[in-house]
């Protein structure tokens, strides 16, 4: 039914990844492959291309749905539908931002700074040339083809460059001095695609199984039991989605308590929890989650 196209290069391992665990394994013949398949009767037919290309492609209607960094479709200016952001990226579920970057050591701090003519060199031409017009400086941009953060002093005055921790520009003796744009991974659909019912509703129901994926992603469930005289002071140091679901234990000697947790939490919950009188501490992976 739908025609999927998925991101190759640095969000490819993390997205394969995510459909992975989302129970919508991406099967190619090799890791350079860029037909795939995924076993699933919403989807006929899968590529794997360059993030910079989806956006038009999917507009165009050459692919139903598609996903790649929000950045991609501000710079090509593409006229599809958002399904929504999926929060990930090629390290960490922080977004990444496309900034302008200049030498450490330069007396400019912000952009208005920067002199008319200024040679900046980008991957993202369309973008930083709307930026820099919006802002008054006249820029001479010039389009990179990659490692962008190392041109900058000896080729151009200024990068503009996608960052998500800040560590490369840093390593190559750059400062930010302006952000243009904050970038999460996207889904989107072809307009007309989405305008049919039935392939709407395929959308939906893959990114809510992407989504719950994600939400799922550094939290556990944790099982417990108590005696009747703890359970209030150990619900109320319990965090959960909505509320703890508490059932009787057999035969009336306690109860037991499940919740969900952030994993980063567990480490001081559970011996506060043993400390209220709480035993059989039971900590479980989860796959999704799906409200």
């Amino acid at each position: 039914m739908l025609k999927l196209v998925l991101p190759k290069g640095s969000l490819e391992k993390a997205t394969l990844q995510l459909f992975e665990e989302a129970d919508l394994a991406v099967r190619r013949t090799s890791n350079v492959d860029y037909r795939a398949s995924i076993d699933d009767p919403r989807i006929a037919d899968v590529r794997i291309l360059r993030p910079q290309e989806i956006p038009s492609y999917v507009e165009d209607g050459l692919f139903d749905i598609g996903i790649a960094g929000r950045d991609w479709i501000e710079e090509t200016s593409s006229d599809v539908v958002s399904l929504g952001e999926l929060k990930y990226s090629k390290v960490t579920a922080k977004p990444v931002k496309i900034v302008v970057a200049v030498p450490a050591d330069s007396d400019y701090e912000v952009l208005s700074d920067l002199p008319q003519g200024v040679r900046v060199s980008s991957e993202y031409p369309e973008l930083t040339n709307r930026h820099f017009a919006a802002s008054g400086v006249k820029a001479d941009v010039r389009l990179s083809y990659g490692a962008t953060e190392a041109k900058a002093p000896e080729i151009v005055d200024a990068v503009v460059d996608l960052t998500e921790t800040g560590n490369a520009l840093r390593a190559a003796g750059l400062k930010i001095i302006d952000e243009i744009l904050t970038s999460y991974t996207e889904i989107f659909a072809n307009r007309e695609s989405y305008e049919d019912p039935e392939k709407r509703k395929a959308m939906e129901q893959l990114k809510t199984l992407l989504d719950g994926v994600l939400d799922a992603r550094g939290r556990v469930l944790m099982k417990l039991n108590v005696s009747a005289s703890d359970l209030d002071q150990v619900i109320s140091v319990l965090p959960s989605m909505k509320a703890p679901t508490v059932n009787e234990l057999w035969g009336g000697g306690g109860f037991a308590v499940e919740t969900v947790v952030n994993k980063s939490d567990i480490n001081v919950l559970i011996p506060k929890l043993l400390d209220l009188g709480a035993t059989d501490v039971i900590e479980l992976p989860i796959s999704k989650i799906v409200p």
